[in-house]
């Protein structure tokens, strides 16, 4: 270092701070100009991206939130659609329910009606046989009490007197 210190040379920094000052000069005239509009540019194109992002973020809250709305509204159509349909389910039991508990009245109304003429014939046929069994003793009683002419005579003058006390 104390080589260095000792050699300094006037006319050498001279040139050594031309050249530099040319370099620098060169540089700011050529280079410093388009690595500046380069850097500008990205950070433009940084900012922009940044916006667009931000942009972004706040569309995908808006679509999230309208989403939330129509979930929301779309849980609200089912809720009332299943109510309906419920309400529907419940009116059309109660509806086939009523009209079973009708048809099952008119069908046992029918069943007492058909019973009721069934046992008013069955009624007539028995006192018809009744009639017509007390008939058929009747005549072999009095067939067995008329048998001999002395019965007989009895039995007219008997009814002769019940219609003479008539």
């Amino acid at each position: 270092m104390e080589k260095l210190l000792n050699e300094f040379s006037v006319g050498l920094f001279f040139w050594q701070s031309l050249i530099f000052l040319a370099l620098l000069f060169l540089l700011r005239k050529y280079a410093w100009k388009p690595i500046l509009n380069a850097v500008n540019e990205r950070e433009q194109k940084i900012a922009d991206s940044l916006e667009l992002a931000e942009k972004t973020k706040s569309e995908m809250k808006a679509l999230h939130a309208q989403n939330e709305n129509l979930l929301k509204e779309a849980r609200a159509e089912r809720d009332a659609i299943v109510k309906d349909a419920r309400e529907t389910a419940s009116k059309m039991i109660e509806d086939a329910k009523a009209s079973a508990k009708s048809e099952s009245e008119k069908v046992l109304a029918s069943t007492r009606a058909a019973i009721e003429s069934e046992k008013a014939a069955a009624i007539a046929e028995l006192k018809t046989q009744v009639a017509s069994f007390s008939l058929e003793i009747a005549e072999k009683v009095v067939r067995g009490e008329l048998a001999s002419d002395d019965k007989q005579k009895a039995l007219a003058d008997k009814l002769a007197g019940d219609i003479n006390l008539n």
